[in-house]
């Protein structure tokens, strides 16, 4: 079959396969989605008058569809031929190559012009085995298209200018982006929840990073709201619109689904949660998360219709968010899971904490579990990523456990053992290292990196990781807002249970920009994703955590990063790390 089943959403093109894609430039000119993105591509030249629609030698208003064929037709010869060969074998094709170097630059803008759209291929065909031989599937589709599509614009280029580069760039030109995504049969409750059961299950991804994506917002505002009905009664998705991302949060499975208008922001999950194999999606979800709800039923239920639903009959919480630009970035889709997570952990008992936690391995067989809790911003990953540069040569490895949100438990020997959500981090990318030690750049997906809170996400860990459970050494309340000196030291111990729980309760912190919030702001226990929510039931838990800290001599104290503070967006975190490595190293 050619790419002929495709769908523009802004500036994302969906194409969807059911067995093959496109295998020679005749099928790739000949197809609808040429003729399609050439239209689109001499009408936006049309609006700016371009100099380019010169090869038509008409005016533009009276370039006609016609013209547009023949332009293609003339393009399939020149995948074959030079220039000076089409006339004898296009007819009408005078014009087009008359001025050979006009239309060597009218065929880059094209090419440049397709290259602009986010492009996605989806793989979903009912009743394959898609998904069984997944490599094979994507060499036959993504990579494909990917070739066929250079080599026609070289072939065209080369018999145009009767060049051959000297420099060749191998650059994306098929899909950024490739899933099989098949119908699953999922264990979900029947009534409201039979409207989830046709959505297409993403059971592998391909991805070429790095990746750069402008979703239409780069800040997050409100917190989620709980709402007294079950968003699902108010809605209807067209199971053509949406996939599904079954995403390993901890131990949980919470089951994300994603409309079409977000799916560069659905993609990204693969870089920050596991994606859940076939066992796992057999079992019951603890949660389900409606991404992308097109209309405006969500805005009865709350004034900010952020909003998740308790299901207490079928176990079950239930998240949605409208399909608006202004609920188009990733830290709204981010929480929301973690907010269903942890206010899962508190049903089990278990302590959420909104921080980062890992494992230190010094030489010398010295070892820390380190928890820092603090708000987005308060200077958690930074402070990580300076301590791995400073370490050197003294730290033999560091387990991240979590890079931003996870949950403690309190096992039968009555030790607090951490655990995480998350594989990768969702970063700041003015805030990080100019060394960039923190991770695998070539994995990253880039978010709106022209702008204010420009993010990077990235996998940092393993699912083994985060779920395999870890006895905390040192419980840091991360402080971006103060300034060093004698009665405030880098590292400031807690001396008592009560004293402690104040200083996480109020949870103040300098706003850096990656909400609405700005200056000093406090939240209770730096977490509005389910501590606020549930906050008596969490009251009681922290309280029992605490208490238990001291009676371990857990080391509790504050950890000043100075990352609020102008001028030490840097070194702060790094003379924070300093201290952290010199207190494992005496202890």
């Amino acid at each position: 079959m050619d790419i002929s089943s495709y769908k523009f959403v802004g500036r994302k093109l969906i194409i969807k396969l059911k067995d093959r894609i496109c295998e020679s430039p005749e099928e790739l000119l000949g197809s609808k989605l040429f003729l399609e993105i050439l239209n689109k591509c001499v009408h936006d030249l049309a609006k700016k008058n371009s100099p380019l629609l010169n090869i038509f030698g008409k005016a533009i208003n009276e370039i006609k569809n016609a013209d547009l064929k023949i332009l293609i037709e003339v393009f399939t010869f020149l995948e074959k031929m030079s220039i000076e060969h089409v006339s004898k074998v296009v007819k009408d094709s005078g014009e087009f190559i008359k001025d050979p170097y006009n239309l060597h630059l009218f065929v880059e803008h094209l090419y440049n012009y397709w290259r602009e759209f986010e492009r996605f291929l989806i793989c979903d065909s009912e009743g394959d085995v898609l998904d069984k031989r997944p490599y094979r599937t994507f060499n036959t589709t993504i990579e494909s298209l990917t070739h066929v599509v250079r080599r026609t614009y070289r072939d065209v280029q080369e018999n145009i200018t009767g060049k051959h580069p000297n420099i060749y760039r191998q650059v994306r030109a098929g899909a950024e982006i490739a899933t099989i995504a098949l119908p699953k049969e999922l264990t979900l409750p029947n009534g409201v929840y039979n409207k989830l059961k046709d959505i297409p299950v993403i059971r592998q991804i391909l991805l070429y990073p790095p990746l750069l994506i402008n979703p239409p917002m780069n800040k997050r505002t409100g917190k989620f709201e709980r709402v007294q009905s079950n968003p699902l009664d108010l809605i209807e998705l067209d199971k053509n619109e949406w996939l599904c991302y079954p995403a390993l949060v901890g131990d949980l499975l919470i089951q994300v689904y994603i409309h079409e208008r977000f799916y560069e922001l659905g993609f990204t999950l693969s870089n920050l949660f596991e994606l859940a194999d076939d066992a796992n999606i057999s079992r019951k979800p603890d949660a389900v998360f409606a991404f992308g709800v097109p209309g405006n039923e969500l805005d009865q239920l709350s004034p900010f219709p952020t909003i998740f639903y308790e299901d207490e009959a079928n176990g079950l919480l239930v998240g949605a968010i409208p399909n608006r630009d202004e609920f188009g970035y990733f830290g709204y889709l981010k929480k929301m899971i973690l907010t269903l997570y942890n206010i899962k952990m508190m049903k089990k008992g278990r302590m959420p904490y909104h921080g980062s936690m890992v494992r230190v391995l010094m030489k010398g067989n010295k070892s820390a579990t380190i928890l820092t809790i603090g708000d987005t911003g308060a200077g958690k990953s930074e402070t990580l990523e300076a301590f791995r540069s400073i370490g050197g040569d003294r730290i033999e490895d560091i387990i991240i456990i979590a890079d931003d949100m996870g949950s403690l438990d309190i096992d039968r020997e009555g030790k607090v053992i951490g655990y995480g959500t998350e594989i990768g981090a969702f970063v700041r990318l003015d805030d990080l290292q100019p060394g960039y030690a923190f991770g695998q750049l070539d994995r990253t997906i880039i978010m709106n990196p022209s702008q204010v809170n420009a993010r990077v996400v990235l996998p940092v860990t393993t699912y083994e990781n985060i779920t395999r459970g870890f006895p905390v050494d040192y419980v840091l309340y991360a402080n971006n807002y103060e300034e060093v000196d004698e009665d405030h030291p880098i590292i400031d111990k807690i001396l008592n249970a009560e004293t402690a729980l104040n200083v996480f309760r109020e949870g103040t912190a300098m706003s850096k920009g990656t909400t609405t919030s700005t200056g000093l702001v406090h939240t209770y226990f730096v977490n509005v994703f389910g501590a606020v929510q549930y906050k008596s039931q969490h009251d009681e838990i922290a309280k029992r955590f605490f208490e238990v800290f001291y009676k371990n001599n857990t080391y509790v104290g504050q950890l000043r990063t100075r990352l609020g503070i102008n001028g030490w967006e840097r070194k702060g975190p790094e003379e924070a790390a300093l201290k952290l490595l010199e207190m494992i190293n005496k202890n």
